[in-house]
């Protein structure tokens, strides 16, 4: 194999890493529940540290990569990120879980914030690079797209641990491989690192979740729970205001300036805090409410998944009629409409209830999908085509981590994990489902004002496949 080869290769098996540790969890955390005693709140938390980790810090890391090398950060994100893979696995408690969690998600960030400038580094002739972004769109796509399987395959057949322990022969391939083939790359022109803006944005969105996910257990106008919220305003609009004067922004505003772009990130936003968020909440429902294994779990997954890559298939020759502002709004009405029919599933119910909602938003998804990367891409500088991926992972991470926090302050925790009624805990997922799907039609009447006519095939001008940020 040549060196660009290897390059692609380890880049490709790193970031289907990250991928899977975003996927893999959502149907292990039952038994995790059971083996570290663990209530929802630290469930949550086993989710929303890995993303929030990995959006507050995934620009960042692109800049310091840019300055002090990215084979050097990539090799310390794997290093990392093996490491706290490790770390997981030998958890013996839900705090000790959660903390490497967050640690792992900082790993991760570093490793997808640098990936893309490896791989253009490596493939500098433009058909090469479209050849080598394809590959690494439907390596990570189809990663994300089987982690559920995969996760209930481990945990079924093994125990929790194994979803974290086999990061780590990968993990030690992958540093090997990087420090051997993968040549050393930077900018000369690279940004400040924008530590004022890191640690307002950061702050700001930790305690927003915290606040979110302990509103019902400490009480919404209880002291703890207000001043956590006013000061996460606080925060996000001095991050506001920072972007806005400091030479060197993490996230340039003036992108934002450009309705397409700003469509899409709110549309990205939109179909993360609902549809990605309420997976958790679905898994649980399917195992502790219907007592599906961890793998039967993973199953009911499979055909909304094939339904996805189907029709983003099929994006290619619909966006030479349809434009991608029909598609973008389109998909998160559907999406809204499949939440809506996934509360036809109650405590008696079978698992297939679940199948007409979950295929009309596959759908939806599908047309999303494809379509929303063409606006944000396309709509960005092609110079910045970098950094406009980073704020869609950003913006997708964050939006997962909120969903989560907030749809989950609608389910009652002490019937979650079998603790309470049946009863209740659907009830409480009815109410997440409605919530969710008004904010995914709220997010589809955004896109549907904010973005104009633009067409998915324009997207062929962009460097990123359209897999790799969907998968993201």
């Amino acid at each position: 194999m040549t060196q660009r080869h290897w390059t692609l290769t380890v880049v490709c098996v790193a970031t289907a890493m990250l991928m899977l540790d975003i996927a893999v969890v959502n149907t292990a955390l039952s038994r995790i529940a059971e083996d570290l005693d663990a209530g929802l709140g630290g469930l949550q938390w086993v989710v929303d540290a890995y993303t929030l980790a990995l959006a507050a810090t995934v620009l960042t890391f692109g800049s310091l990569a840019d300055r002090f090398g990215r084979r050097r950060l990539f090799t310390a994100g794997l290093a990392l990120f093996t490491l706290a893979s490790a770390a997981c696995a030998a958890s013996t408690g839900i705090d000790a879980l959660v903390a490497a969690r967050a640690v792992q998600g900082v790993g991760a960030a570093i490793m997808f914030a640098v990936s893309l400038a490896i791989l253009a580094d490596a493939f500098p002739g433009a058909k090469e690079r479209a050849g080598a972004l394809a590959a690494y769109g439907a390596t990570i796509g189809a990663a994300f797209a089987i982690g559920p399987l995969v996760g209930g395959a481990l945990t079924s057949g093994l125990d929790w641990q194994w979803i974290f322990l086999v990061n780590i022969p990968l993990g030690i391939a992958c540093i090997w491989i990087t420090r051997v083939h993968v040549r050393e790359s930077r900018d000369p022109r690279a940004r400040r690192v924008d530590v004022p803006g890191q640690v307002a944005l950061g702050s700001g969105l930790f305690l927003l979740v915290l606040a979110l996910l302990r509103g019902n257990e400490e009480g919404w106008g209880s002291a703890p729970i207000v001043a956590a919220l006013a000061a996460a305003a606080v925060l996000l609009v001095a991050f506001v205001v920072i972007e806005h004067r400091v030479e060197e922004p993490m996230l340039p505003l003036g992108l934002f300036r450009n309705p397409n772009f700003a469509g899409a990130q709110v549309a990205a936003l939109a179909i993360s805090a609902t549809f990605f968020a309420i997976f958790l909440y679905i898994t649980l429902y399917l195992q502790q409410v219907l007592g599906l294994s961890a793998i039967e779990a993973g199953l009911v997954y499979l055909p909304a998944t094939i339904v996805i890559f189907l029709v983003s298939g099929a994006t290619s020759a619909l966006g030479e009629k349809i434009s991608a502002r029909v598609m973008v709004a389109g998909g998160l009405a559907l999406v809204a409409i499949g939440m809506g029919l996934m509360t036809i599933a109650g405590a008696d119910s079978s698992w297939t209830a679940l199948m007409p909602g979950f295929l009309v938003a596959a759908v939806g998804v599908g047309l999303f999908n494809p379509a929303v990367i063409a606006v944000g891409l396309g709509s960005a500088p092609i110079e910045q085509s970098g950094l406009a991926a980073g704020v869609n992972d950003t913006f997708r991470q964050a939006g997962i981590a909120i969903g989560v926090a907030g749809l989950g302050a609608l389910v009652p925790a002490q019937a979650a994990l079998g603790g309470g009624s049946a009863t209740e805990y659907i009830s409480g997922l009815h109410d997440a489902l409605w919530v969710g799907g008004a904010l995914a039609f709220v997010g589809a009447i955004a896109a549907g004002v904010l973005i104009r006519g633009v067409r998915a095939p324009e997207a062929a001008s962009v460097d990123v496949p359209d897999a790799a940020l969907a998968a993201a």
